[in-house]
């Protein structure tokens, strides 16, 4: 692969990360907005071109590495996560973001998706949800609601869908957060905030798919009744909504995350939300509050806490090796004979 070429972080200009290549999506994806966000969030940080990897796997929203002006690896369906393991691990020094969709990292790629997350890989997975499988033309997905009927459900799946965020809220991430495909401030300022993480940061990205899912989202996603049904979570704030924040979220003695009107319950009873909170229960009652967009639904930084890396854990044993046995030879163990003895 050719170094990437543009002008320096000094200068970067959105068009600096943009390809030669074709813009292959449906005319009205949500794939776009999110592409225009990712640009204009690497320019913001002075991205370094060369420092800078995305890697997908199969699906609509894997086309986003030949659009992205830095490095970048088309991987194997679901596989993304494992290739962006080893390289985040051999090249601490890179940003490394996996593109992934509700399909490619939930289905063929669960046990890729969940074993990145819970190792703590220093890798940033922005995940495309749009409900459906779209490349290959409107199957269910993972995520797609119980008895949706698509062509591969005619009398609706009887699959029950995953919540994504408890997915990766019980997989142990460390960073998980949700965000809306045509709200680019908020999408921005939350790769803002995954960027900043050390760590597997896990971004869901609700995405519509104009084609085969169709406003799947318009009930938190349209003018007149988002204010009523999104949720959102800022560290340190009291977890209010509403047109007028009339409306809040508590929680149960029990730990369970409930939905109240303010006036009835007082201000002192809704909750503040920490998303440094080491103990994620809380972060998965909220994620519980809605098992899709179908009602007052929480976007945002849902937990954001540290932990150490696997590429840290990794290097602490090699040095630790390395104090007790020197330097290792790996061409000299190869060349030594057929069998060697460990420890």
């Amino acid at each position: 692969m050719s170094e990437p070429q543009g002008a320096t972080a000094a200068t970067l200009t959105r068009k600096d990360f943009q390809t030669d290549q074709e813009v292959r999506w449906c005319p009205g994806c949500g794939d776009y907005t999110i592409l225009a966000s990712v640009q204009n969030f690497l320019v913001e940080i002075g991205a370094d071109k060369s420092k800078t990897v995305f890697i997908s796997g199969i699906g609509c929203s894997s086309r986003f590495p030949y659009y992205m002006d830095t490095y970048g690896i088309h991987s194997i369906h679901g596989r993304a996560p494992a290739v962006a393991t080893g390289l985040a691990t051999a090249r601490p020094d890179l940003d490394v973001w996996v593109i992934t969709g509700d399909g490619d990292a939930l289905s063929i790629g669960g046990n890729h998706f969940i074993h990145a997350l819970r190792r703590n890989v220093n890798l940033k997975i922005l995940l495309f949800n749009n409900m459906i499988y779209g490349l290959t033309k409107g199957q269910y997905s993972p995520t797609s609601e119980l008895g949706k009927i698509t062509k591969s459900s005619p009398a609706g799946t009887a699959d029950h869908p995953f919540n994504t965020v408890s997915l990766a809220l019980g997989a142990e991430a460390t960073f998980v957060a949700r965000t809306l495909d045509m709200d680019r401030p908020l999408t921005e300022e939350t790769l803002r905030a995954a960027h900043r993480h050390k760590g597997a940061s896990f971004v869901e990205i609700w995405q519509n798919c104009n084609v085969f899912n169709d406003k799947a989202f318009e009930l938190v996603t349209g003018k007149s009744s988002r204010a009523d049904n999104q949720i959102r979570l800022q560290h340190g704030e009291k977890i209010t909504f509403g047109p007028d924040r009339e409306r809040g979220v508590r929680f149960t003695p029990q730990g369970r995350a409930e939905i109240v009107e303010v006036a009835d319950v007082g201000i002192d009873e809704i909750a503040v939300h920490d998303a440094h909170r080491e103990d994620p229960s809380l972060a998965f009652s909220l994620s519980r509050l809605s098992n899709g967009p179908y009602g007052p639904t929480p976007i945002g930084v849902f937990r954001d806490v540290d932990r150490p890396t696997y590429g840290e854990l990794v290097e602490h044993q090699i040095l630790a090796a390395q104090e007790r046995h020197g330097p290792g030879d790996l061409a000299s163990l190869f060349a030594s004979g057929s069998t060697w003895t460990v420890g």
